[in-house]
Protein backbone atom coordinates (compact mmCIF):
# COMPACT_ATOMS: atom_id res chain seq x y z
CA UNK A 1 0.00 0.00 0.00
CA UNK A 2 3.04 2.64 0.85
CA UNK A 3 4.56 1.92 -2.65
CA UNK A 4 0.87 2.67 -4.23
CA UNK A 5 0.59 6.04 -2.35
CA UNK A 6 4.07 6.93 -2.91
CA UNK A 7 3.65 6.62 -6.91
CA UNK A 8 0.57 8.13 -6.83
CA UNK A 9 1.96 11.23 -4.76
CA UNK A 10 5.01 11.31 -7.21
CA UNK A 11 2.76 10.96 -10.19
CA UNK A 12 0.78 13.90 -8.71
CA UNK A 13 3.85 15.78 -8.19
CA UNK A 14 4.78 15.47 -11.80
CA UNK A 15 1.71 16.71 -13.13
CA UNK A 16 1.85 19.51 -10.78
CA UNK A 17 5.42 20.76 -12.42
CA UNK A 18 3.93 19.95 -15.88
CA UNK A 19 0.87 22.27 -15.80
CA UNK A 20 2.90 25.16 -13.99
CA UNK A 21 5.39 24.27 -17.01
CA UNK A 22 2.91 24.63 -19.95
CA UNK A 23 1.37 27.97 -17.89
CA UNK A 24 3.84 30.40 -19.86
CA UNK A 25 1.74 28.91 -23.23
CA UNK A 26 -0.71 32.23 -24.36
CA UNK A 27 -0.53 35.14 -26.44
CA UNK A 28 0.86 38.06 -24.68
CA UNK A 29 1.28 41.94 -25.48
CA UNK A 30 4.84 42.93 -25.29
CA UNK A 31 5.94 46.20 -23.77
CA UNK A 32 4.58 49.49 -24.85
CA UNK A 33 1.51 48.00 -27.07
CA UNK A 34 4.21 47.44 -29.94
CA UNK A 35 3.88 43.63 -30.62
CA UNK A 36 1.85 40.36 -29.81
CA UNK A 37 3.89 37.26 -29.01
CA UNK A 38 2.26 33.81 -28.98
CA UNK A 39 3.80 31.27 -26.54
CA UNK A 40 4.22 27.39 -27.71
CA UNK A 41 6.26 24.46 -26.64
CA UNK A 42 7.82 22.16 -28.98
CA UNK A 43 9.58 19.49 -27.16
CA UNK A 44 10.61 20.31 -23.63
CA UNK A 45 11.30 23.71 -24.62
CA UNK A 46 9.07 27.07 -25.19
CA UNK A 47 9.23 29.42 -27.76
CA UNK A 48 7.86 32.32 -28.80
CA UNK A 49 6.48 34.15 -32.47
CA UNK A 50 5.64 38.00 -32.88
CA UNK A 51 2.47 37.53 -34.50
CA UNK A 52 1.38 41.41 -34.61
CA UNK A 53 3.54 44.35 -34.49
CA UNK A 54 1.92 48.10 -34.36
CA UNK A 55 3.19 49.20 -37.67
CA UNK A 56 1.59 46.84 -39.90
CA UNK A 57 3.72 45.12 -42.37
CA UNK A 58 7.51 46.33 -40.66
CA UNK A 59 10.11 44.88 -41.85
CA UNK A 60 13.04 43.34 -39.94
CA UNK A 61 15.35 45.84 -41.12
CA UNK A 62 17.94 46.20 -38.39
CA UNK A 63 18.63 42.37 -38.85
CA UNK A 64 22.04 42.12 -39.23
CA UNK A 65 21.19 38.62 -41.57
CA UNK A 66 21.05 41.11 -44.79
CA UNK A 67 19.27 38.30 -46.34
CA UNK A 68 16.26 38.26 -43.43
CA UNK A 69 15.94 42.01 -43.37
CA UNK A 70 13.10 42.50 -45.91
CA UNK A 71 11.38 39.82 -43.78
CA UNK A 72 8.19 40.96 -42.21
CA UNK A 73 8.80 40.84 -38.10
CA UNK A 74 5.11 39.71 -37.73
CA UNK A 75 5.53 35.92 -37.86
CA UNK A 76 9.77 36.04 -36.52
CA UNK A 77 10.29 33.87 -33.85
CA UNK A 78 11.99 35.89 -31.81
CA UNK A 79 11.54 33.70 -27.85
CA UNK A 80 13.43 30.31 -28.56
CA UNK A 81 14.99 27.22 -26.60
CA UNK A 82 13.71 28.54 -22.82
CA UNK A 83 13.52 25.51 -20.44
CA UNK A 84 11.18 25.10 -16.71
CA UNK A 85 13.33 25.33 -13.87
CA UNK A 86 10.22 23.42 -11.66
CA UNK A 87 9.99 26.69 -9.83
CA UNK A 88 8.28 29.55 -12.02
CA UNK A 89 11.36 30.28 -14.23
CA UNK A 90 11.88 30.00 -17.59
CA UNK A 91 15.76 30.33 -18.21
CA UNK A 92 18.36 29.12 -21.04
CA UNK A 93 16.52 30.68 -24.02
CA UNK A 94 16.96 33.61 -26.03
CA UNK A 95 15.45 36.77 -26.98
CA UNK A 96 16.11 38.94 -30.51
CA UNK A 97 15.20 42.42 -30.26
CA UNK A 98 13.88 43.93 -33.47
CA UNK A 99 14.76 47.66 -32.76
CA UNK A 100 18.75 46.46 -32.66
CA UNK A 101 19.11 43.28 -34.23
CA UNK A 102 20.37 42.16 -31.43
CA UNK A 103 19.73 38.27 -29.47
CA UNK A 104 19.88 38.69 -25.75
CA UNK A 105 20.32 35.54 -23.10
CA UNK A 106 16.50 35.32 -21.62
CA UNK A 107 14.83 34.45 -18.41
CA UNK A 108 11.06 34.73 -17.69
CA UNK A 109 9.23 34.76 -14.85
CA UNK A 110 5.14 35.39 -14.18
CA UNK A 111 3.23 37.10 -11.84
CA UNK A 112 0.28 35.91 -9.96
CA UNK A 113 -1.79 37.50 -12.48
CA UNK A 114 -0.02 35.46 -15.23
CA UNK A 115 1.75 38.18 -16.94
CA UNK A 116 5.22 38.19 -17.73
CA UNK A 117 8.67 39.59 -16.54
CA UNK A 118 10.98 39.10 -19.75
CA UNK A 119 14.31 39.88 -18.81
CA UNK A 120 17.16 40.02 -21.31
CA UNK A 121 20.49 39.88 -20.47
CA UNK A 122 24.43 39.93 -21.73
CA UNK A 123 26.34 37.36 -19.48
CA UNK A 124 24.57 37.92 -16.38
CA UNK A 125 21.18 38.72 -15.34
CA UNK A 126 22.29 41.94 -13.75
CA UNK A 127 23.49 43.49 -16.60
CA UNK A 128 20.41 43.73 -18.73
CA UNK A 129 16.58 45.08 -18.71
CA UNK A 130 13.32 43.51 -17.39
CA UNK A 131 10.28 44.35 -20.07
CA UNK A 132 6.67 43.98 -18.69
CA UNK A 133 4.21 41.79 -20.98
CA UNK A 134 0.13 41.21 -20.12
CA UNK A 135 -1.18 38.28 -20.64
CA UNK A 136 -4.13 38.29 -23.78
CA UNK A 137 -7.32 36.73 -22.10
Amino acid sequence: MKIILSIFFALITFLGFSQNADALIGTYMTDKNEGMVDITKKGNKYFGVLTWTKTPGKLDANNPDKNQQGDKLAGKEILKDFEFDGKDLWHNGTIYDPKNGKTYSCKITRDDKGNLNVRGYIGVSMLGRTTFWVKVK
